[in-house]
């Protein structure tokens, strides 16, 4: 373990890839990155009332060139890959002006892509010139640290999160305004600040509560609070004192999530995988033994020592046969197949397989959930 190296939960001061050149290799579960837009403003902005609009014109997104863009991402990135875990995970966030390059560094640097993310913005900023499109979204960038590498997605949490439904890969939030909107003298505090529902999503997706997350651009301190909240550790770099201590301040007085966030399931494809030649193997099931689809003793099948059905001229896996029974439609056998239990009920073979793996985890002394391959 290599947590007493680790300043975590604390807000670093200073030049990004300067202090992530401190941290120790693969110490990071997940990278959150808002890093400067590089918007290359050229003059100030006017609402058609003659109100100046409060653009991003801070001194911090300013860059000479692309050139000089590509190579100080180029180094930010490069670090994140080095304390990113071979497990681990980066997100970063950027517009039209920016994404597209980072995505070139990323791919270059052997970060693995598995999805684009649209924030659609309920509530965007019109567009006061008339000469484009309203920019109404921002786009993130999910990628593992390599091609095939373990990282973590919680599809459960997420389905169960969005109603049942898998959720999308567009997320339609508001900016960050009202009350969650930071002012200081008056004035917004920070003209990019996130909105917490945007990192509460992405945490509870790709991490798991006591997982580590740095945020090199910790500006106003949302990675920090969200992660309080959601019982992940964390830390910040920011490089800018009246932003560090204005993010200070707000995870101090951020309320630490209680017992609710320990009591997330896990992951199927993160439970210990049991092959259905394995119940045989145990003698949970017998071969010649009948199984009955949904429960329905007109629709039975015969188990096979090789761990196949048959049923009728059916010969398939639990999952092949189940689905030509169900008329096409996905079938997940574990669930669909029943067998009769000592006390005479119908049981899903689920419960054998449970079964199985309580055991096998109390024999090895672990607990059954690893991270899981790409798809």
């Amino acid at each position: 373990m290599i947590d007493h190296l680790l300043p975590i939960n604390q807000i670093l001061q200073g030049d990004c890839v300067e202090i992530m050149a401190t941290l120790p290799e693969k110490s990071v579960d997940l990278v959150f990155a808002d890093p400067p837009y590089n918007l290359q403003l050229q003059q100030d902005l006017y609402r058609p009332n003659h109100t100046k609009v409060a653009a991003v014109n801070d001194e911090w997104d300013r860059f000479e060139s692309f050139e000089a863009y590509d190579a100080f991402s180029r180094r930010w990135l490069t670090e994140s890959r080095r304390v990113l875990k071979d497990s681990g995970s980066l997100w970063v966030i950027g517009s039209y002006h920016n994404i597209y390059r980072l995505g070139t560094i990323l791919q270059d640097l052997g970060f693995w892509i598995l999805n684009d993310v649209i924030w659609i913005k309920a509530n965007p900023m019109p567009n006061f010139r008339g000469v484009r499109f309203t920019n109404a979204h921002e786009t993130l960038i999910w990628a593992s640290k390599s091609q095939g590498a373990k990282y973590t997605f919680n599809y459960r949490a997420m389905k169960a999160f969005n109603d049942e439904l898998q959720m999308r890969s567009d997320w339609y939030l508001p900016v960050c305004s009202g009350p969650e909107r930071i002012k200081n003298g008056g004035k917004r505090a920070h003209s990019t600040q996130k909105p917490e529902a945007l990192l509460y999503r992405v945490l509870l997706a790709t991490t798991n509560p006591g997982d580590l997350v740095l945020d090199p651009f910790f500006g106003t301190g949302t990675t920090g609070a969200v992660a309080k909240k959601l019982g992940r550790r964390w830390i910040g770099i920011e490089q800018k004192e009246m932003y560090v201590q204005i993010a200070q301040e707000r995870i101090e007085h951020t309320s630490p999530g209680g017992a609710g966030v320990r009591l997330e399931q896990p992951e199927k494809r993160r439970e210990l995988r049991v092959p259905f030649g394995n119940l045989l193997e145990a003698g949970l099931l017998q071969v010649g033994q009948n199984l009955y689809f949904q429960g329905d003793r007109s629709k039975t099948a015969q188990v096979q020592a090789d761990g196949r059905l048959v049923c009728g001229d059916l010969r398939g896996s639990i999952h092949q046969v189940g689905t030509r029974l169900a008329g096409g439609l996905p079938c997940n056998g574990w669930e669909a197949w029943c067998y009769i239990a000592e006390d005479g009920k119908m049981q899903p073979i689920e419960m054998l397989r449970r079964l199985l793996r309580r055991a096998s985890a109390s024999e090895e002394g672990t607990p059954t959930t690893e991270k899981f391959d790409t798809i």
